[in-house]
């Protein structure tokens, strides 16, 4: 997701390096204790985790706005709301749903929906799941498309990953925290722990530093019984532990450099979530000007949430040069890059980029404040535009000819074979053309090699969905990860997993009434474009936390605003 700092050769301190040691004896120890647990005992673990993430939510979206350079009442600050406590929140819900599951007998899939998926897949329908899931996320769901010939029998009997085994233990993960978003070493530790009966010792990425305390209470109850524990430092702390032999995985999530600094000594598995180039494939249709505004604004939200730090942020717009609305559809893009609020590019290297990118296009335009580079190459100079990830806002757009499948086949080939990374891919196609299109648009969906694919939405919706998977196209290894290697959340804990598929409404209300797939919201509070988006945003945190329906009224209220 976020660069991480690669391992260094520089000999630790002893008493850092006795530290370490120490943590990792704890972790041997923790190790037993959690392979004793009954899976009833490890849900009732995950609600003790929920208390003590409720307890911090405040705070930890205030830290995580802070030292970001948001202040208080800045409009953008409920994205810290959302990609910190709120996805803590509704994972350990989920994962305590899976366990109470298996607890009683019964695979986490018995009550969910499946169907077929092109290619002879099983598409298993992971969210929504509840009417409040409906309510607040209205018009968006995922599913999980598992790999060709899996059936769904052999889904359900499969499903619980390490939990069918809970006294088989996993022994020790190291986790190497992404710096970007909060909510990241959060849920890898989770993720050690339920789809690998794996204690953790979680390196901290510097940038989080201010969020070690908020963390250590978050996590208290992994901590105390020596399930977890919280390290900070630099690369010579990472490369101690990715070579101490206490250690038996390690996940990373982080850039390509870091990986291939790990990997060449590393004598135990990895996996790894490493970024990459995503595409926003435009399906040339007959939109409105209504339509060409709201797109325009979810393009730039894809780019600039987070300050574009984000190694699923959208970076190549495919255009059709043949349709007719493209000179609208890229005046009113360009028109919601300038607008969108200010805010500081906050993460290490970020200027750097975005001044690697003034050097290799000069004729880009810069927006906004001046911080924010759209540039517009032909398709035979995008070059760097398609092969680096920027980390920064800096946001492409690639014509290629065609209208209807043939364009869409043509964009889909294109991002296959000339973005680097598999991670997530973005399609805008709105419900006539969809629809003409048919078992054409669904078979394009498929061929696209990326772990995520977002219909309609941004594939950030899949990384805050639970039981949604996150993580690179299958088939990475260590000699060839172009965005990793397995998945993470995956609360469902499904194996034989392909990849996500997130579907959302082309109209937002009301114009979404009887035009295409429906949904409550005006514009979803995670656009930067929101005028209500922090509220909103701190307001869906905390009904997860009470469920207090009035307050959530009062909410909803507020999003109508938006």
């Amino acid at each position: 997701m976020s660069p991480t700092s690669p391992p260094s050769t520089t000999a630790l301190p002893a008493d850092v390096r006795d530290d370490l040691d120490a943590a990792l004896a704890d972790l041997d120890t923790g190790a037993r204790t959690w392979a004793a647990l009954t899976l009833a005992q490890r849900a009732t673990l995950m609600r003790r985790i929920r208390a003590s993430v409720s307890a911090v939510a405040a705070e930890w979206a205030d830290v995580a706005s802070t030292s970001k350079g948001l202040r208080p009442g800045h409009p953008l600050r409920g994205e810290e709301w959302l990609s910190g406590p709120y996805a803590a929140l509704v994972a350990v819900d989920a994962y305590a749903d899976t366990l109470d599951a298996l607890a009683a007998g019964r695979s986490p899939l018995t009550r969910v929906r499946t169907s077929a998926a092109p290619g002879g897949r099983t598409a298993v329908h992971t969210s929504p799941l509840t009417a409040t899931d409906a309510l607040l996320l209205s018009g968006y769901t995922t599913e999980v498309w598992l790999t060709p010939g899996v059936t769904p029998a052999h889904a359900q009997r499969r499903a619980g990953l390490a939990q069918l085994t809970p006294t088989a233990s996993g022994g020790i993960g190291l986790v190497l925290g992404a710096g970007n978003v909060s909510s990241i070493p959060f849920l890898d530790v989770l993720y050690e722990l339920m789809a690998a009966n794996r204690v953790a010792i979680l390196k901290v990425n510097p940038t989080q530093d201010a969020l070690v305390p908020v963390f250590r209470r978050a996590l208290a109850p992994l901590i105390e019984p020596g399930f977890l524990r919280i390290v900070t430092g630099g690369g010579d702390v990472g490369a101690h532990l990715t070579q101490h032999p206490s250690v038996a995985h390690v996940h990373v999530t982080g850039s390509e450099a870091t990986f291939r600094a790990i990997t060449p000594g590393l004598h135990v598995p990895i996996t790894a979530e490493l970024g990459g180039v995503s595409p926003i494939i435009v399906v040339p249709g007959d939109w409105t000007a209504a339509d060409l505004r709201f797109q325009a604004e979810h393009v730039v939200t894809m780019r600039l949430h987070n300050g574009g730090h984000n190694c699923i942020a959208g970076q190549v717009v495919l255009l059709s040069e043949d349709w007719p609305r493209r000179a609208e559809f890229l005046a009113e893009l360009r028109a919601a890059y300038d607008r969108a609020p200010a805010r500081p590019v906050w993460y290490p290297g970020g200027e750097a980029k975005l001044a690697a990118a003034r050097e290799a296009y000069p004729d880009a335009a810069w927006c906004g404040d001046g911080t924010r580079a759209l540039v517009e190459p032909a398709a035979s100079d995008a070059g760097n535009l398609e092969t680096t990830e920027y980390f920064s806002p800096v946001l492409g757009v690639v014509a290629l000819p065609g209208t209807g499948q043939a364009f869409l086949d043509a964009a889909v080939a294109h991002a296959n074979d000339r973005l680097v990374g598999t991670l997530g891919a973005n399609v805008l196609v709105d419900p006539v053309t969809q629809a003409a299109l048919g078992a054409g648009f669904e078979r394009a969906v498929a061929d696209l090699r990326y772990g995520t694919v977002a219909v309609n939405a941004w594939t950030a919706f899949g990384f805050l969905t639970p039981t949604a998977t996150w993580g690179a196209f299958p088939g990475g290894t260590v000699d060839d990860a172009p965005s990793g290697i397995g998945v993470v959340h995956n609360a469902f804990l499904l194996d034989d997993v392909e990849r996500t598929v997130v579907r959302g409404p082309f109209r937002p209300f009301p114009r979404s009434v009887g035009r295409g797939r429906f949904s409550a919201l005006p514009k979803p509070p995670w656009f930067v474009t929101s005028r209500t988006g922090a509220a909103v945003s701190e307001g869906f945190t905390r009904f997860r936390i009470d469920g207090d329906w009035a307050a959530m009224s009062a909410t909803l209220l507020k999003a109508f605003r938006a």
